[in-house]
Order: structure tokens, then C-alpha cells, then sequence
């Protein structure tokens, strides 16, 4: 029989292993991995991996997230097509990419690939991500500053799984899930309409397994970094498929160049710039089916040329037997992240907050969006954290900050994204399966 005449005979047990009691409860209850120096317990491999996926629900009429003490929220905007990630321009408007994964990607060859890549898209379209991209960037304005867009505009259509975005001057770059693009931008205006030009290719490709890609313009606006994902959990298709990925790339907007600034970071998403001492930070999500709590994902700053283990190693020098062959020249050189986020927990949004209109102990330190667990049980992640900081450095454990985007019944009534914070200071939140903008500000006394 062929791979694709014993596929349907094989599809009861593949639905059995997406909803089967067999899944094994996080052995340590309370995930230890936050912090400086998370506890990392033995890997453990199951036969049947945990597989915990919380229902796409969506939020009832009028409810919402649920802020920390001394917070509000309120819907910034609703009715959104899966918004993964935020911009602010210079005079205040929102540019929010309405984005997913896109067609005809993720083609791994082989008949396990196959299985595992069929059962991984039955997962995903429950969990509320199998909806078609709508790839475009829609612009939102709050006209009267009362904290809720009164429009809404098509600012640019036609992209390819758009995610990140950047203004150096006039010049707006897009990063699509291929290749960085920049288009004429006036200040001021609801819609782009001229083409864009391609400034540098991304590594994407027909498997463009993590095909999310972010931009940040360096300080001085001479550079941009872009966040390139893997192609797998750990080199599974072949590590000729991860070149460039597992990355951050250095792109020179004015002459397209490019090159690998930091290697080893299995799926960086959220950059920031640290504001005390000016150092690059990321938001990377680590591998699985090594347990339930392992590898935390983390925030790290990485420094040129350095490499973070990906997929040879975890956490510094931790060794994955699962990848072969083996490097321990590189493993060798492998550094520690900074800052672990939880196992699972698919932290996505980074931004470091410098405005002085929320309470004070959120001053300085990074906001973090937690898009939440599909493997892990009980289930982590699901909310907004908060991550002091202090003289540059990550000071403390995490705080929510935004909670409740998972029902009594386990099921997702949202799942938070990209993170950032508007011209008046306060957090804007992207929540994909609620299709809405939160906006969290200072409750009022």
C-alpha cells in the first residue's frame, strides 16, 4: 500500500491521540520553569505525547480579559481576522497584521513527517489557528483618544503572512513570511496603495515550519533584525533545511545585505531594545516532547555571533540525544538564556515599557504575551506577564498582568499575541482567537 492508501485507516487512531486520557499531567504541578535559573528536570519521553488543546470558544458578548489589580482593559477593537501582531506609527495609529500561516507551506516528506504534520494541522485548526490568512495590515485610529478606534482602513493587502513591522523615516518595512518588503509611507494616511520593493529574501520555503517573521529597526535607523524560526522541533526534516533559521538575521535596509547575527534560538518572535542599557532582547519558544516542563521558553539578550543551543543542546549545554549527528564543538559554545518564561507557554509578544502612565512597578521592565500551551497539561500560558527589571537585568518572577483567556471549562476564549504599548502608554494586547486589540490602562480610582 501506498503512504497515501493507509493514511485513512489510520486516521481513527491519530483523532484517538488528540483527545486520549492517556495524556500525563505535568509530573511537577506548578511549572518551576521561570526565572534566572529555572529547575530543568529529567527529559521524559511518552509514546504518545501530551496533547492538551484548548478549544477555540471566543469571547461572549461583552466579556473580556481579566486585568491585575490597579489595571482596566477595554476592547481597543473587535471583529478582527486573526491579528497576530501590533505597530504604533509616530502619530498614534495602529497598524495590526491580519495574518496566518501560509497555503501550500509545511510539506514535510516521509510518512511519519506526513502523520505527525496531518495530526499537528487537525491540532492547530482546533486550537483556533487553522483559519486562512487574510494577509493584509489593517490601520486602526482613535480619533477622539477615549481608548477605542473609531475607524478602521485597509492600509496594505495583498502581502504573504505579513507579521512584523518597522518605520525608519518614511520608509515602512514589512516583514512577510518570505522576505522583507518597504513601502512609501505618509504621515497621516489610512491606505498604501503603491507596490512595495523587496528589500532582502527570508528563509521560507514549502515546509516554512515556523513561518512567523518579526522586524526592529536598530536605534540609529541603519539596520533592521529579523527573527527566522526553525524548520522543525529539532532538526527533524534535516539540518540542511535550517539554514539561516533557528536565527536572527542583520538586514541592511539600504543595500538588501544580509547575515546570521545570532544562531541556536529555536523560534525568536517578540524583539525589543532594552532601555537601561540598550541591549537587543528576543522572545524565543522552545522545543518539545521532552516532558512537560521542559524547555521553558524564554527572553534572552544575545550578543553577535552568539549561539544558543538549538537544536543540539537546551538551556547552555543541556544535550537533545534526539539530534543526530551530534555537534559538541557547538554545544560547547552554547549560552544560557536569561530569563525562562515557562515550559510550553509559547511566549510570542516582547515589549519593554518606558511610559510613566502605568502604575510604577510596571516601569522599565518587559511585557510578555503568552499565546498558551497545546502539549503541555495542565494547560500553561494564556495571559500577559510582566517581568521587572532592574539596571538591565530581569529582577523577580513574573506577574499577570492579563488573565482569563482560558474558561472554567478549559476552552480558549482568546489566546494573546503581539504586545506593545500605544503613544499614550498604554499596553495594546493582539488576542488571535478572540479577534480583538485589548487595551490595559490604569483603573480608575
Amino acid at each position: 500500500m501506498t503512504m497515501y492508501r493507509t493514511l485513512p485507516l489510520r486516521l481513527p487512531l491519530l483523532i484517538a491521540l488528540l483527545y486520549s486520557p492517556l495524556i500525563h499531567a505535568a509530573d511537577l504541578g506548578v511549572d518551576p520553569g521561570y526565572g534566572p535559573n529555572p529547575m530543568l528536570p529529567e527529559p521524559t519521553k511518552n509514546l504518545i505525547p501530551t496533547v492538551n488543546v484548548a478549544s477555540a470558544k471566543g469571547w461572549p458578548l461583552g466579556a473580556a480579559p481579566t486585568p491585575a489589580a490597579g489595571l482596566a482593559v477595554n476592547a481597543y477593537a473587535t471583529g478582527l481576522d486573526h491579528p497576530r501582531w501590533l505597530y504604533v506609527l509616530p502619530n498614534g495609529d495602529v497598524l495590526v497584521a491580519e495574518t496566518n500561516t501560509p497555503a501550500g507551506t509545511d510539506k514535510p516528506s516521509g510518512f511519519v513527517a506526513t502523520i505527525k504534520n496531518f495530526v499537528m494541522g487537525v491540532v492547530m485548526k482546533r486550537a483556533g489557528a487553522g483559519v486562512t490568512s487574510a494577509n493584509r495590515i489593517v490601520l486602526l485610529r482613535d480619533t477622539n483618544g477615549d481608548g477605542v478606534a473609531e475607524t478602521r482602513s485597509v492600509f496594505l493587502s495583498g502581502l504573504n503572512s505579513p507579521f512584523g513591522m518597522a518605520l525608519i523615516g518614511n520608509d515602512l518595512y514589512v516583514a512577510n513570511t518570505d522576505a522583507v518588503m518597504r513601502f512609501k509611507y505618509t504621515s497621516g494616511a489610512t491606505e498604501i496603495t503603491e507596490p512595495g520593493m523587496k528589500v532582502a529574501d527570508l528563509p521560507a520555503g514549502e515546509i516554512n515550519h515556523h513561518w512567523t517573521k518579526n522586524i526592529l529597526a536598530s536605534p540609529d535607523g541603519k539596520l533592521l533584525y529579523a527573527t527566522v524560526g526553525s524548520n522543525s522541533n529539532v532538526a527533524e526534516n534535516g539540518i540542511e533545511k535550517e539554514d539561516r533559521r533557528a536565527a536572527i538575521l542583520e538586514i541592511d535596509p539600504a543595500s538588501g545585505k544580509s547575515r546570521v547575527f545570532a544562531t541556536g534560538l529555536r523560534n525568536p518572535n517578540g524583539l525589543g531594545w532594552e532601555p537601561k542599557t540598550g541591549a537587543l532582547w528576543t522572545a524565543v519558544n522552545e522545543r518539545d516532547e521532552l516532558g512537560n516542563n521542559l524547555v521553558p521558553d524564554y527572553i534572552t539578550s544575545f550578543k553577535d555571533g552568539g549561539f544558543y543551543g538549538w537544536p543540539y543542546s537546551y538551556y547552555g549545554q543541556r544535550v537533545d540525544v534526539r539530534v543526530s549527528p551530534q555537534r559538541p564543538d557547538l554545544v560547547a559554545t552554547a549560552l544560557v538564556p536569561d530569563y525562562a518564561m515557562g515550559s510550553h507557554t509559547a511566549s510570542l509578544g516582547l515589549t519593554f515599557n518606558e511610559s510613566t502612565l502605568l502604575p510604577k512597578k510596571y516601569l522599565g521592565g518587559a511585557f510578555v504575551g503568552q499565546h498558551g500551551s497545546w502539549n503541555r497539561k495542565p494547560a500553561s500560558g494564556y495571559k500577559v506577564v510582566y517581568v521587572p527589571f532592574t539596571d538591565g537585568k530581569p529582577n523577580g518572577m513574573p506577574q499577570d498582568v492579563l488573565t482569563g483567556f482560558l474558561n472554567a471549562d478549559g476552552e480558549a476564549r482568546g489566546r494573546p499575541v503581539g504586545v506593545t504599548i500605544d503613544r499614550k502608554g498604554a499596553l495594546l494586547v493582539a488576542d488571535d482567537v478572540g479577534n480583538a486589540i485589548w487595551r490595559v490602562s490604569p483603573a480608575m480610582p
